[in-house]
């Protein structure tokens, strides 16, 4: 560790509150960039596209007059997010980095980028794959029956709840990392739970996307299983690090107690 690692407590709460006060800044211009370019881009329209086919012309509606704002402002303040995500994660990284160990330090940049990347893959799979599936079999059953009168707020709620909770879920292999790297679990543990893992995937997929209980369930399982494996992979490396670790210091140790008898 480096010695900035012992400051003063009231030292870490100044460094803390500069941390937190650069990190709010970040998130309002990134909420001004991404109101702007919400507005520019038209990125509104941009997300009905996939229900656009299924409304016959027609289009959402609003049955408040402030509907429009909010999903406007509810959209810029995601999109700000995303824009200062990088700063947020500089500073956390600032904050905690004096704390760390060289070799702790070289693993907090490669998992940072697979948060992002793996939630990136989770949100692109649901947009393009997952939504336009699950709305056909949703309109397929109500407009036998029903009248459409499909609410702005209410698509828009569906819509981010599904692409943040798909984006969610392929961060499993960053949970199973993290809990190996604590010692909670091991690849010999994970290894015995394949089969189950095979079905909870099927479950999972048949849950995600309802009506072709075999086609569209099996092609989402596929990836859903694969983080599983991916997962069983990470651990194996960090077990075998950990593994490695303790032998050198058993080694280092057996070496010392051999000094001292002698």
């Amino acid at each position: 560790m480096s010695n900035s690692a012992e400051m003063p407590f009231l030292d870490h709460l100044e460094e803390l509150r500069w941390r937190i006060i650069w990190s709010l800044a970040a998130l309002v211009v990134g909420v001004v960039v991404g109101f702007v370019f919400v507005l520019k881009f038209d990125l509104l329209t941009w997300m009905q596209g996939p229900i656009l086919p299924f409304l016959h012309g027609h289009k959402l509606v609003y049955t408040h007059p402030g509907d429009g704002f909010s999903i406007l402002m509810q959209t810029a303040i995601i999109v700000g997010i995303v824009i200062a995500l990088p700063v947020i994660i500089y500073q956390i990284w600032l904050f905690l980095s004096p704390a760390l160990h060289r070799h702790e330090k070289k693993v907090v940049i490669p998992v940072i980028g697979g948060v992002v990347f793996l939630f990136i893959c989770g949100a692109a799979l649901a947009w393009y794959f997952v939504l336009p599936m699950t709305l056909s079999f949703f309109f397929q059953l109500g407009d036998r029956s029903f009248e459409q009168m499909i609410t702005v707020s209410e698509y828009f709620g569906f819509v981010t709840s599904m692409v943040l909770a798909m984006g969610a879920v392929f961060e499993l292999p960053i949970a199973i990392l993290l809990l190996s790297a604590f010692g909670l679990v091991t690849p010999q543990f994970l290894s015995k739970f394949r089969r189950h893992a095979i079905l909870g995937s099927y479950v999972a997929a048949a849950i995600i996307t309802p009506g072709d209980l075999f086609v569209t369930s099996i092609a989402l399982m596929v990836p859903l299983y694969m983080l599983y494996e991916l997962s069983i992979a990470l651990s194996f490396l960090v077990f075998r690090k950990r593994l490695k670790k303790q032998r050198e210091e058993e080694a280092a140790a057996a070496a010392e107690d051999a000094g001292v008898v002698a």
